[in-house]
């Protein structure tokens, strides 16, 4: 079976990874390649850009335009994150980690005062995610 040539220098890259490791490893190589930003400040102007577009996009209704305003955001943030050199699918996998254990912290606080989530308000709840995030920094 004979191979076929890639059409783009971009297309060897795995589309089996998850979202945010192929769409670091996209705008990696398309850096690699000199198709990039001169550096990170036009990033910033293009992830608030992309913000604005998306708010549009929500209030206008459109759900194909939004989730695909939604994709470029999350996508200029992923290459925010390369000039920051930080990799994004960790960066988000220890964000998830942290919100489940403040959650978690929420739920033992409100069992141990004889409530449900149910029972209590968002006010409340915002109270002890703020206790929570206390904890963690040891204050």
């Amino acid at each position: 079976m004979k191979k076929t040539k890639p059409t783009s220098s971009l297309a060897e890259i795995p589309k089996n990874l998850p979202a945010l490791a192929r769409a670091q490893r996209v705008t990696e190589r398309a850096s690699y390649l000199r198709f990039d930003w001169p550096g990170p400040e036009q990033v910033w102007d293009k992830v608030a850009e992309e913000l604005t577009e998306l708010k549009s996009a929500a209030a206008s209704g459109d759900r194909g335009r939004t989730r695909e305003e939604m994709g470029d955001l999350l996508f200029s943030l992923v290459n925010l994150s390369r000039f920051l050199d930080l990799q994004a699918e960790e960066a988000l996998a220890q964000t998830i980690d942290r919100f489940l254990q403040r959650f978690a912290h929420i739920e033992r606080r409100i069992r141990e005062q004889g409530k449900t989530l149910a029972e209590v308000s968002l006010e409340e709840m915002d109270s002890l995610w703020e206790e929570a995030k206390e904890t963690e920094r040891g204050v």
